[in-house]
Order: structure tokens, then C-alpha cells, then sequence
């Protein structure tokens, strides 16, 4: 990805050349025979009050990327900046500092609660780990952010499993934000929750953003969850991003053939409208042995030579729009898919 991604302002996160690989290993000894490509050579920026739209299908990397830039998985190689501080190199206890502001909400709201723990103190975990006041002012910011997240105070000497898959959720809001964050990964948050609970998840999402001031990297494979929420839009194919944008331009102009195809498969509102469906022919490649060139180009319709053996960069084909594609200019002045 080119330099002009870069804001002329320091962004609160700043990615660069980001690459996550899992060891493939084989035999007694465990010797690597091969890689996962998780997340391959991903950069991108994100200024304080942003929420970035990270999709994409299942098995794109939008969840090892996420987990990489908090540094629940380390990545191989590049660089993640958090307010200007580099922070994929620090031990321990330097990012122990660094992660007070930079939280985490995990797609299931069952298994990242500890089933052990009452709702006290899976909400007052965080602060006593930083050492963050005495027992009755900790008391006190449980309390205030349960009300926040709209759950009585009586749940407090609850465990988790009295409550709905919602309600869960809520208490894992609760606790990312014990620590007054100011960065917020959000992976998948309403994945796992029905339909009718999605949209109050959602809301309070939006109502904690403005009143924190939270910046966020919401993670979701749901078009229409990311319209509403985000402000900027990157997607994602086997590891990389093949096009960036404000959401409001990628949803009236996709570039990026695998970009049109997603988009083309969200519903209509409207059941006289006509819509067509691209239809993708084949399967996802493996990310152990990712294809040469560009990575979509066993399933583009509009493959040609260039696309098998160069890999196309990141580029801004038009002011805030990048797209990673050797036709790009093909696409540039085409409406989208309708949505």
C-alpha cells in the first residue's frame, strides 16, 4: 500500500505492512512445513473518532488482523502505531500500559466471560489489574457502567449463564470499558446474537461511542450492520485489503471486482427491484498457499495474464478511494451494486 493512505495529522492507529503467519507443523519434532497467511502486508490509518469497517468472508483474516493489532496474536512482521508509539515490539509489561487503552469486545459473549466470576468482578478485572483505585471507587465504576449498558445493578452477583446471549454482550461492553479506552476492536459483536437483539446491541454501541469519545475497528461479515455503523470501509480477500473507502462512496461505487460480487449479495429493501447477482465460480484458495499475483484472480470474471503473476498495489484511485486491481480504471465510473 502507498504512502498516501497516511493522513496529514497523526492518526490514533497507524498499521504498516502488517503480516500475521501461523506455523504449519508436521513429524515428532514439529518442524514447519508450511504458513498460514492470516493477514499479509496490511496497512491502513485511523483517526481518533473514526469506526473503520474491517469485512470480507469467513477465513479472510478480518478476525487475526483485529487480534493483531490489540496483540493477542503477534504479528510476524510490520508495524502497529498507537498514538505514535510502536507497540508489536513491546514486552510484557510496557504493553500491559499500552492495552489500558486499547480493548477488546469478542464475537462470542458466552466463552469470553469466565463462567466463574460474578458480573462484579468480570466488570472490575480490568482495574484491578492496572490498579486503578480502592475497592469502593471500583465498586462505583461497575456500578455506573452496568447502568450504561442498560443491565439493573442487581446483576452484579450474577454469572454469566443466568443471562441472554444480549445480555452477555452487554456485560462484555461493560467490561472493555472500564478502562476508559480510546480504541475499541470490536470482532464481530452481534454475530452471535438474534436478530431482534442485534439492533439494541448496535444502539448502545453507537450511544457508548459518542459518550466516550471511542474510536473503533468493527469487524463484521453483515454489509448492512456496516453501513450503519461505520465510517470508513475496508475490505478484505485471503489476507489483504482490496479496497479502503468512506462508506458512503464504496457503497455507491465498488472498484474492486471481489467488492462488487459481496455488495451485489445484500437484499433489497424493495421486492420489485431487480437485482443482479454476481456469482463468484469456485472456492476461497487456502491461505497456506495463496495464489501468485492477485489473489482474487482464480475467481474474477475479469482475469487476465497481468493479474496472475503481479500482485496489484493499494492505490488511491480517487480522493479517500483505494482499490487494489489491475482494471481498476474499468470500474472507476460505474455504479455499484444497488443497496
Amino acid at each position: 500500500m502507498t504512502s498516501s493512505l497516511n493522513t496529514p495529522h497523526m492518526p490514533l492507529l497507524q498499521v504498516k505492512n502488517l503480516k500475521t503467519y501461523f506455523p504449519v507443523k508436521k513429524g515428532l519434532l514439529g518442524r514447519e512445513v508450511a504458513r498460514v497467511h492470516a493477514v499479509d502486508d496490511v496497512s491502513f490509518t485511523l483517526n481518533a473518532g473514526e469506526t473503520l469497517g474491517l469485512v470480507g468472508e469467513s477465513g479472510c483474516g478480518k478476525s487475526t488482523l483485529g487480534r493483531s493489532l490489540i496483540q493477542l496474536d503477534r504479528p510476524t512482521s510490520g508495524e502497529v502505531f498507537f498514538e505514535g508509539q510502536k507497540i508489536n515490539d513491546l514486552d510484557f509489561a510496557s504493553l500491559k500500559k499500552v492495552r489500558a487503552g486499547l480493548q477488546m469486545i469478542f464475537q462470542d459473549p458466552f466463552s469470553s466471560l469466565d463462567p466463574r466470576m460474578s458480573v462484579e468482578r468480570i466488570i472490575s478485572e480490568p482495574l484491578r489489574l492496572h490498579r486503578i483505585g480502592d475497592k469502593k471507587s471500583q465498586g462505583a465504576i461497575v456500578k455506573d457502567l452496568l447502568k450504561k449498558v442498560g443491565l439493573p445493578e442487581s446483576a452484579l452477583n450474577r454469572y454469566p449463564h443466568e443471562f441472554s446471549g444480549g445480555q452477555r454482550q452487554r456485560i462484555g461492553i461493560a467490561r472493555s470499558l472500564a478502562l476508559r479506552p480510546k480504541l475499541i476492536i470490536a470482532d464481530e459483536p452481534v454475530a452471535a446474537l438474534d436478530v431482534s437483539v442485534q439492533a439494541q446491541v448496535l444502539n448502545l454501541l453507537g450511544d457508548l461511542k459518542k459518550e466516550f469519545g471511542l474510536t473503533m475497528v468493527f469487524i463484521s461479515h453483515d454489509l448492512g450492520v456496516i453501513k450503519y455503523f461505520c465510517d470508513r470501509i475496508a475490505v478484505m480477500y485471503l489476507g489483504k485489503i482490496v479496497e479502503y473507502a468512506g462508506s458512503d462512496d464504496l457503497y455507491k461505487n465498488q472498484i474492486h471486482p471481489y467488492t462488487r460480487a459481496l455488495f451485489s449479495a445484500i437484499p433489497l429493501p424493495d421486492p420489485t427491484a431487480k437485482l443482479e447477482r454476481i456469482i463468484l465460480k469456485g472456492d476461497v484458495p487456502s491461505p497456506i498457499h495463496p495464489p501468485s499475483g492477485c489473489r482474487f484472480h482464480t475467481r474474477c470474471p475479469f482475469v487476465t495474464d497481468i493479474c496472475k503473476t503481479a500482485v496489484p498495489d493499494l492505490v488511491e484511485v480517487k480522493p479517500g478511494h483505494f482499490a487494489a486491481c489491475h482494471h481498476k480504471d474499468q470500474f472507476l465510473n460505474q455504479k455499484g451494486a444497488p443497496t
